[in-house]
């Protein structure tokens, strides 16, 4: 991945002259930006030798001269400039009118002593535009998306090292279940497991599992793994947990029967011979979250699973009826998918 290896080059002091940030992942576009600054001007001279422009309301040309300027009192300086809409299919209308020829001129011999950050925070920059290609020749050029399921895990690794302690794969998959793609609290998270294990330690599936910030989103996961395995306890200990939350039922079951609605899709495509990634552009799911619906759907039969969805059909109607208590009807309810697991079809 792009951002790995540029991250490695500038904690070595490797710069290049001209990075393009893009993409709509802000924490890998801060990541890289926080790591220039700290890496490329020393703090006291960061005052004269760190400038930061808006291109909304600043024109290239001036950022240009800038750059051409030999920095004060060091040994280089290091430009921030955002908003590059210039890059763009369709350039944003601004009142100011950016010369992109200069910036052209300039990235035919970048200045020894600048770096030219361009942050673009949009999903989509124009690759065919000549600026663009120039900015590739010239520098480096970094997406800043979200992580597919294989760069999580290989960004999680890395950071990891980063704290001096290595993680089980099996711990990857609780960060990644409990976070999602939301790099800042993987990073909180991991951090704080680092205090925990200590320098070289470990983090086992047992330590995430026990110092994991739990989410409903996450603990419906865990009803459906205690309802595959047929332990009714844990499943009302999960449940009465997430009640001390203040999580309403009504709420916990729509997420319950969102997990056990994308396992049984998952599996009906399966049968159809549908590839992971197919079932990924149809269900308009997370790669992670289709993987870990094929791994629980080996659990139950299509009879089961038909059955689960009618319970939670009429659970949800003698909830929102009135028919039964919300907490009573919850509870019954874990009992109820626990013997559809026990029952042979």
């Amino acid at each position: 991945m792009v951002y790995f290896d540029a991250l490695k080059e500038i904690k070595k002091k490797q710069f290049e002259p001209v990075y393009l940030l893009y993409g709509t992942e802000s924490y890998l576009i801060q990541d890289i930006q926080q790591a220039l600054v700290k890496h490329a001007v020393p703090d006291d001279e960061q005052d004269v030798n760190l400038s930061v422009y808006d291109l909304d309301e600043v024109p290239i040309q001036e950022v240009m001269m800038d750059a051409e300027t030999f920095p004060f009192l060091g040994e280089r300086k290091l430009l921030l400039c955002k908003n590059p809409s210039f890059l763009k299919a369709k350039p944003d209308k601004l009142q100011i009118e950016h010369d992109v020829s200069v910036l052209q001129q300039y990235l035919e011999q970048p200045a020894e002593y600048s770096i030219v950050v361009f942050i673009a925070p949009y999903e989509k920059i124009d690759e065919r535009k000549k600026i663009v290609k120039q900015m590739k020749k010239s520098g480096k050029v970094i997406p800043c998306q979200s992580l597919k399921e294989h760069e999580m895990a290989s960004w999680v690794h890395s950071l990891a090292k980063d704290l001096h302690i290595d993680i089980e794969s099996a711990a990857v998959d609780v960060f990644i279940q409990e976070n999602g793609t939301n790099l800042m609290s993987i990073q909180n998270e991991l951090e704080k497991m680092s205090l925990y294990v200590g320098d070289g330690g470990t983090i086992t599936k047992e330590v995430a599992d026990l110092l994991a910030a739990h989410n409903s989103q996450s603990s419906a996961l865990k009803l459906v793994d205690a309802v595959m395995n047929q332990n009714v306890e844990k499943a009302i200990l999960i449940y009465k947990d997430l009640e001390k939350q203040n999580e309403e039922p009504i709420a916990l079951l729509a997420l319950l029967a969102s997990q056990f609605r994308l396992i049984y899709q998952t599996k009906l495509l399966q049968q159809k011979g549908y590839t992971q990634n197919q079932m990924t552009q149809q269900i308009k799911a997370h790669p992670f979250a289709i993987k870990m619906a094929l791994g629980r759907a080996r659990g139950f039969n299509d009879k089961q699973l038909g059955t689960i969805m009618q319970l939670l059909t009429d659970t949800d109607a003698a909830m929102k009826q009135g028919r039964m208590e919300k907490n009573l009807a919850f509870e019954l309810l874990l009992y109820q998918l626990v013997h559809v697991k026990k029952k042979r079809a």
